[in-house]
């Protein structure tokens, strides 16, 4: 499976010269959680509400601040054409949540656990459907042709 097909929102985007008031203000109108740090264009970190508490208002710093004074660099991405089982195998080594879409280096999108729970939870229901339904009506045997 393709990364781009797991993605659930739109990757959003902030200049590095923007403030932690309008980082926080843009990921509540975007209800993300984290956003992708350009500067002219090219991806050069990423912000999370919890950079924004631990690093910003756990610290005292002015809402008035830029943001690429708190984000985290260098950035762990994953390239759109890569296949799911390693975006699966960066979470898994990484200790990250969200993980930038890059296509020839220019940022697409935002891949997220929460993105891949998703998408486990819909396989598992698709798999478990015909266990449960023959835990719940019995086994139905095929007829057995008769012979004349």
């Amino acid at each position: 499976m393709n990364i781009m097909d797991s993605v659930r929102k739109t990757g959003v985007t902030i200049e590095a010269s923007a403030t932690i008031r309008e980082a926080a203000v843009a990921m509540e109108a975007a209800a993300v959680g984290a956003l992708a740090v350009l500067d002219d264009g090219r991806l050069v970190g990423i912000v999370t509400d919890r950079d924004l508490v631990c690093r910003g208002l756990a610290r005292d710093v002015e809402a008035d601040a830029r943001i690429d004074s708190m984000m985290s660099t260098p950035v762990i991405t994953i390239d759109a054409t890569a296949d799911l089982r390693a975006a699966y195998r960066v979470f898994g080594t990484e200790a990250i949540r969200r993980l930038p879409i890059v296509d020839n280096g220019a940022f697409v999108g935002m891949l997220t656990v929460d993105d891949l729970l998703v998408d486990l939870t819909a396989d598992l229901a698709d798999i478990a459907r015909p266990v449960g339904a023959e835990v719940l009506f019995g086994h139905r045997d095929s007829q057995v042709p008769t012979t004349d």
